[in-house]
């Protein structure tokens, strides 16, 4: 049984379209369900560089409009009977969302997977690192359609 279930989402429709099979799955197992932005933090040397005057309204801006997502995608799962959380964090995606699994004793991870194209394949994407990584299990829901590697009327055509 799944008591607390973490969901995070990066404010996009994609990764947002986990949203109806998770509350599927909370109301069948009664399950919590905490939402969780998590905003990438510029490489320390780049902030420095940059400066303060310059990264904090951008960082303030993020964090403000992530909050107002999550209070507003939170409103609407309450409004349809479920218990429902949001948390906020700033750092590495991956590992932050690990990290508040293993802290908060979530038992179940579920998030949607649209890797961000061919980059996606060298360095792996957010939902890989988890699933490589987390303590828990990760339910991934797959949301773009994937592009065969060669198309069907290459392979009949001869060189």
């Amino acid at each position: 049984m799944f008591e607390k279930i973490l969901v995070p989402l990066d404010g996009s429709p994609l990764a947002a379209t986990i949203l109806p099979e998770v509350e599927d799955l909370a109301r069948s197992q009664k399950s919590e369900i905490t939402l969780l932005t998590v905003s990438n933090v510029p490489n320390p040397a780049i902030l420095a560089e940059a400066g303060n005057a310059i990264i904090d309204p951008i960082l303030r801006w993020r964090k403000s409009t992530a909050e107002a997502y999550l209070t507003e995608t939170t409103k609407t799962l309450k409004a349809k009977g479920l218990k429902v959380c949001w948390a906020y964090r700033e750092g590495a995606a991956a590992r932050e969302i690990i990290r508040y699994a293993d802290e908060y004793r979530c038992d179940l991870i579920a998030m949607a997977t649209h890797g961000r194209g061919e980059i996606a394949w060298v360095l792996g994407s957010v939902a890989e690192q988890v699933v490589s990584h987390a303590t828990v299990p990760v339910l991934l829901m797959r949301v773009l359609k994937g592009q065969p590697l060669m198309k069907k009327q290459d392979l009949m055509s001869g060189p």
